[in-house]
């Protein structure tokens, strides 16, 4: 009945705890994660304002509804001859002189639609079609800046686990220590500051320990912050990325087609001269039609076979002159689409000088950890060695000491050097264009 107890007691905890691998990790991220949830919204700005471009083709439909009353002259019959309900006694002198008051009803449905605007709507449409390509292109960019952040905080829970193991090892030896030199005390060998240095070196352990632990708990915490998961409390194996060359002018060219910030600069630069376009459609004649049905009465019953009226009418506007702001417009679109051009041609250069960099980097790390390993490897043998040479009075405690730290030492640069590689990894990898997330 007891361990029933325990278990319900225990259930809760199981229930709501969720144990992650990578790839599981980024789906989560890039569904749940609410600032790309905010950049996203970027891109439905762009198509509300290809929407609102659309728009101009369909003209605007006015309704309105004007009730007014007044006493003045011109206009009480004004709104009759509107009304068509004027007669000749009210332009006498009397009428026009008197205190004639009128109530106007006017209900009238109007039509107002661009038929030739200089090519602006057209190139505004142009413009617009262009952006929502490059938010879509900064977007997919953000994902996978991302989703290098995903890596560094599920590698860096992976390698806060590996620490923490580490440090239990050394835990182990540790305490082998303070056994072996309370032996050799008691048995007067030895004295009892070797039994003080190792309880010492034991609680240096203790804090290494809870420092690894706590590096787990950030990192697991910023692991539920990218997801918005609260039930993350673990992840699986280290997170390894592959990467399929390493030859630089093969990846620079794919990163040249492939990168999205790349892309986006170059749509922006298309809409630049776009830009140009749009400015110089000012010196093009603008032409628009209206259309107008309305009534006009003293009261909402109209007649509609005599009180109803329509206007039909073409517009043209044309400027002749400006004191040479269109010039001016112009030649600012000009400079901007030229700074942009500058612009992307800079960042094709930046782009291949990271891909190289990111490759020797990445070199660089690797045999860095290659190293690591091997002094990890000597590190455990010199332990084993000195463990004997302890024993037999050759060396004291301290040096004995010395070596299991620098095992402990060779342990953590090893697994730091492992985590520094993924990255090293996955930063090549997106700076040629790929992403981490694998699709399915």
């Amino acid at each position: 009945m007891l361990n029933k107890k325990i278990l319900l007691l225990f259930l809760p905890l199981v229930a709501f705890s969720k144990v992650i691998d990578f790839q599981d990790t980024l789906s989560l991220v890039l569904e749940n994660n609410m600032e790309l949830k905010a950049k996203k919204l970027n891109v439905d700005e762009a198509k509300s304002k290809l929407t609102k471009a659309n728009s101009y083709d369909f003209g605007t439909i006015i309704f309105n509804e004007n009730i007014s009353r007044s006493d003045n002259p011109g206009y009480v019959i004004g709104s009759k001859i509107a009304s068509r309900e004027a007669q000749i006694t009210d332009l006498s002198l009397d009428a026009l002189n008197g205190s004639n008051e009128r109530t106007n009803y006017e209900t009238k449905i109007s039509y107002d639609i661009p038929l030739f605007t200089g090519f602006k709507i057209d190139t505004s449409k142009q413009m617009a079609k262009l952006q929502i390509l490059a938010q879509k292109a900064k977007y997919s960019f953000d994902e996978k800046q991302l989703e290098l952040e995903v890596l560094k905080a599920y590698n860096g829970a992976v390698v806060a686990k590996e620490f923490i193991e580490a440090t239990n090892k050394a835990k182990e030896t540790t305490l082998y220590f303070i056994n072996l030199s309370k032996k050799l005390y008691n048995e007067g060998l030895i004295t009892d500051i070797d039994v003080m240095q190792s309880q010492v070196h034991n609680l240096n352990v203790d804090a290494s320990t809870q420092e690894a632990k706590n590096k787990f708990d950030l990192s697991i915490a910023y692991l539920q912050f990218l997801t918005n998961d609260i039930q993350i409390t673990d992840v699986n194996n280290f997170a390894k990325i592959e990467i399929e060359d390493s030859n630089l002018q093969a990846l620079q060219n794919k990163a040249l087609n492939y990168r999205d910030d790349l892309n986006f600069m170059q749509l922006n630069v298309k809409t630049m001269k776009n830009n140009i376009e749009l400015e110089t459609s000012d010196k093009y004649p603008t032409i628009g039609i209206h259309l107008e049905y309305g009534l006009n009465n003293d009261n909402l019953n109209y007649d509609t076979s005599t009180q109803d009226y329509y206007v039909g009418a073409i517009g043209i506007k044309y400027t002749l002159f400006d004191g040479g702001l269109s010039k001016s417009k112009k030649q600012i679109a000009k400079i901007k689409y030229k700074k942009a051009k500058v612009y992307y041609e800079y960042m094709k250069q930046g782009i291949n000088l990271e891909v190289e960099k990111n490759i020797l980097t990445l070199q660089a790390k690797q045999k860095i950890f290659e190293a690591k390993e091997k002094a990890v490897i000597l590190a455990k043998k010199i332990l084993k060695r000195s463990k004997i040479m302890y024993k037999n009075y050759l060396i004291n405690m301290s040096n004995l000491l010395t070596q299991q730290t620098n095992l402990q030492k060779a342990r953590a640069d090893m697994i730091k050097s492992k985590f520094d590689v993924s990255i090293a990894v996955a930063k090549l990898k997106l700076s040629y264009g790929n992403r981490l997330k694998e699709l399915k």
